[in-house]
């Protein structure tokens, strides 16, 4: 009787045992199941509250359609386009729109005779989302801009910050040399605090890798992410565990003249948080991701190719390629535009001494970046 007991008592454990396994292995694949449906739902972004459709805003503004069916949204400033000198396309930059124009001084444009035109890039303002933006696609999309507006067969272009770098894949990708009929395309073009890509095979290891670090930690990890699984970029920047983007969080490393003008704009009526835009609620409408993470992705991604590679695009000396940068740019370290510079002489180099990130929107600076590009005026700090 006792060894039945016994036996039916290690019966009754093992069933016991099977179960409780059986269970532990259900509740596991049940966690990992809800972990990866979490994870795929964090990864992965809602979709663009595209301008027009039922879950878009309403567009405001003139609009072109591109050669791919999407639209561009633009906006003049200057004098009429057919009274016009010259002809001037102007990038803006990161978080930023086409309202941004920080050269667009009135007076200024009208006394040189400019007609500029600037656009919310893919993805901003009312400008529709681009997911296979690239370096290349944004250059194509600037000619396209140019060629529904009909700028003839001569203009110039101008980018800021994130901005600034777009202007490189013009340099690559715009026709400037003489077609058939002597013609060039691109004119000129001038990059204004342009925003690098730490991972350019051009820069030396030991240079890049000092600037990277003298970021926030903060936002070596947001282009970490960025450059390595730009399919966490969305992620990265919207969960809470770690700190993303500074810039994006409004908390970025400006210096005391970038405060002193984003006081200056404070003062307008615009936004007073920290942020390299004063419209960034119209510019992110459409959504953060196919905004401002689609610029990380792309700008700190890899490229079709290394600015450092490119040749003088102008050796018949028919136009000049300008970069200007200031040497307290906390969002950019000058040391890497200043390498720029040195390995590509043809590149007319002025830096602004005691000038922040956001140099360009100081008073005379408007003026001195159109007449050195125009007109070949040399800009010095009496100007």
């Amino acid at each position: 009787m006792t060894k039945h007991r016994i036996v039916n008592i290690s019966v009754i454990c093992k069933g016991n045992l099977k179960m409780l396994s059986g269970m532990c292995k259900r509740i596991i694949i049940v966690l990992v199941t809800g972990f990866l449906a979490w994870a795929y739902q964090a990864s992965h972004p809602p979709p663009p509250k595209v301008c027009g459709t039922p879950d878009g805003a309403l567009t405001t503004g003139p609009r072109v359609q591109l050669r791919d069916g999407r639209h561009l949204a633009y906006k003049e400033h200057g004098v009429p386009k057919g009274m016009a000198k010259y002809k001037i396309v102007f990038v803006h930059g990161f978080g930023s729109s086409r309202h941004d124009a920080s050269i667009a001084v009135p007076e200024v444009l009208e006394g040189l005779g400019v007609y500029l035109v600037s656009f919310d890039r893919p993805g901003y303002g009312e400008s529709d989302p681009d997911p296979k933006r690239t370096t290349k696609s944004i250059a194509l999309d600037i000619e396209d801009l140019a060629n529904q507006l009909e700028l003839g067969s001569k203009f110039y272009v101008i980018g800021f910050s994130m901005g600034g770098q777009v202007v490189w894949g013009c340099l690559k990708f715009i026709p400037h040399r003489p077609d058939l009929c002597g013609a060039h395309r691109l004119l000129g073009a001038t990059l204004v605090a342009p925003v690098v890509n730490y991972w350019w095979p051009g820069f030396p290891a030991n240079l890049s890798t000092v600037a990277y670090y003298e970021q926030y930690p903060q936002d070596q990890w947001a282009l970490r992410v960025a450059h390595y699984t730009p399919w966490l970029t969305y992620w990265w920047n919207t969960q809470k565990w770690f700190p993303g983007s500074s810039v994006i969080s409004g908390n970025a490393k400006f210096s005391r003249q970038d405060l002193e003008i984003i006081s200056k704009f404070a003062g307008r009526e615009q936004p007073k948080n920290l942020s390299l835009d004063w419209n960034q609620e119209y510019a992110t409408q459409q959504g953060e991701f196919e905004s401002l993470h689609r610029d990380m992705m792309v700008g700190f991604g890899s490229w079709e190719f290394d600015p450092m590679d490119l040749k003088n695009p102008f050796p018949d000396n028919v136009g000049l390629v300008h970069l200007w940068h200031a040497d307290e740019d906390g969002l950019v370290p000058v040391t890497l535009q200043r390498y720029i510079a040195r390995k590509l002489p043809w590149i007319k180099y002025t830096e602004i001494p005691g000038g922040g990130h956001l140099f360009a929107h100081a008073d005379g600076m408007s003026r001195a970046i159109l007449e050195a590009l125009l007109l070949g005026k040399q800009f010095t700090l009496d100007n």
